[in-house]
């Protein structure tokens, strides 16, 4: 092998590599930090609240046993979710969002992260059609979902709202487009739609 093929070669291995590594550090360090932060939350409300009963470790932080506040926090999620239906439950967290919603200033940032979290999960979920949409020209497509399909309170009877994720971002824009220029994807699951578009197109659609 020649000596001046030597870098080109060690280059090609490093891109090799770190195309194996990126994806799997970059995923397990965000597992990781959300292990965490989920798990800290239990020790630091405690000690908030009763600060001598579990008391600071050496660097003067809540002292905790590691992984408890993780499983106290998953099962505290299983416990709303399994009593939410039932009606005392129910009517509690109607009048807890009703409180929330009429206070100035809480409402607009109570409202914004319940329909976020709605838009994915749920029975409101909101990014379940996928669709090719026209906006630029008449020969682009781009993949987009429709949020809103009946638009009569903004005086729009043949329109509906598109929302195109951005690639690569957890932003995204909000068009009203009219009927005709929106195809229903009925072969590609709405996860795979979402996946695709916010990749840049490079990840791979499994047809249904």
């Amino acid at each position: 092998m020649p000596s001046r093929q030597i870098p080109r070669n060690l280059f090609r291995l490093f891109l090799q590599g770190l195309l194996i590594l990126a994806p799997i550090s970059i995923t397990i360090w965000i597992l990781v930090t959300a292990f965490y932060w989920i798990d800290g939350i239990l020790p630091n409300l405690v000690y908030s609240i009763f600060p001598k009963l579990i008391g600071t470790d050496a660097f003067g932080l809540p002292r905790r046993l590691p992984g408890l506040g993780f499983v106290v926090f998953i099962g505290i999620a299983l416990i709303v979710g399994y009593i939410s239906p039932s009606w005392i439950v129910s009517r509690v967290v109607e009048f807890a969002e009703s409180l929330l919603e009429r206070t100035p200033g809480i409402k607009l940032i109570y409202s914004t992260i319940k329909d976020f979290f709605e838009a994915f999960a749920g029975s409101k979920r909101k990014f379940t059609k996928s669709v090719l949409v026209s906006i630029a020209a008449p020969d682009v497509w781009q993949v987009g979902f429709i949020t809103q399909e009946d638009l009569q309170q903004f005086d729009l009877q043949e329109y509906v709202a598109v929302y195109l994720p951005q690639s690569y971002a957890f932003a995204g824009h909000l068009y009203f487009v009219k009927r005709d220029r929106v195809r229903i994807l009925t072969d590609i699951s709405s996860a795979d739609a979402m996946k695709f578009a916010i990749s840049g197109g490079v990840a791979e659609v499994d047809e249904q």
